[in-house]
């Protein structure tokens, strides 16, 4: 793939704006009380331009059946495994709906969470082929599925795993020379700033054509400039906890692109997997 490239320095000022512009929300866990917990911990300020977090996903005691757990459109890329058997790691791609999991009754997912174009920024790997779905991590980068498998074990606390994994990436993204297009950069900047709420075609003015947008879009986010901009766009509705009375009187949906109700309610659904009112009731 041909890129303009732009020097390092600019690659970290893309990161710092994505982390600056953009906070990929999860909603928190409810279901089965406290028996399951999630949590989110920072990276290294030397990782905070790629990582936006590291996050655990797990059950005090074991549940009574699996457990349905819903993960909401956020644009990122993750890293993910299972503390209990870390031999067997995964990838996730960009997704463009929700997803839901049947997870075993006892579990410990750790998971590493990239900011935005990140993950091909640091591994010259095209999103595109990881989008809507899940990859063994030894398919697509086995080295650090050998790192996981060889130096974490299920024993280990949270805390140490983080630890060991900030240590990991720190020595291996922040040495590395990264190659990108500035054209992209200003569109991925120009997206997050604007949450998503744009017209692609005509406030983004990279002198690129929309083909050649749409496919820098492809390698570094995993599918088009207009779906990332709508995950963006509803994730900035999640960051706004709306009510439902101020949905309803204020036309929040108005505000953030949405042409009426049932576009809103539509498209929610589909990047949530339940309607404005299930979610935020």
């Amino acid at each position: 793939m041909q890129r303009n490239g732009a020097n390092k320095n600019n690659e970290l000022r893309l990161g710092d704006v994505s982390k600056n512009l953009y906070r990929p929300l999860q909603p928190a866990v409810t279901e089965n009380g406290s028996h399951v917990t999630y949590q989110e911990f920072s990276p290294g300020p030397p990782l905070q331009p790629y990582i936006y977090c590291y996050w655990q996903l797990k059950t005090s005691e074991p549940l009574q059946s699996t457990f349905s757990y819903r993960v909401v459109a956020d644009g990122c890329i993750d890293i993910a495994f299972n503390l209990n058997e870390p031999a067997e790691s995964i990838a996730i791609g960009f997704q463009d709906t929700f997803n839901q999991f049947a997870l075993e009754p006892e579990f410990n997912y750790i998971g590493i969470r990239f900011l935005p174009a990140m993950f091909p920024v640091a591994f010259a790997i095209d999103a595109s082929e990881l989008s809507n779905s899940i990859h063994t991590l030894d398919d697509v980068l086995p080295k650090i599925a050998h790192f996981i498998r060889n130096n974490v074990h299920p024993e280990y606390p949270v805390t140490q795993v983080v630890y060991l994994l900030d240590q990991y990436f720190t020595a291996r993204l922040t040495r590395m020379n990264h190659d990108l297009d500035h054209r992209f950069f200003y569109a991925l900047q120009h997206i997050l700033s604007t949450q998503g709420v744009l017209s692609i075609g005509s406030d983004i003015d990279t002198g690129l054509s929309s083909r050649q947008m749409r496919r820098l879009f492809n390698f570094y986010i995993g599918d088009s400039p207009k779906s990332f901009a709508k995950v963006v766009r509803f994730q900035n509705i999640l960051q706004a906890k709306p009510s439902l009375q101020s949905l309803r009187q204020n036309k929040l949906f108005f505000d953030a692109g949405y042409y009426d109700q049932a576009h809103f309610i539509k498209e929610f659904r589909t990047l949530y997997g339940v309607t404005p009112t299930e979610a935020f009731s």
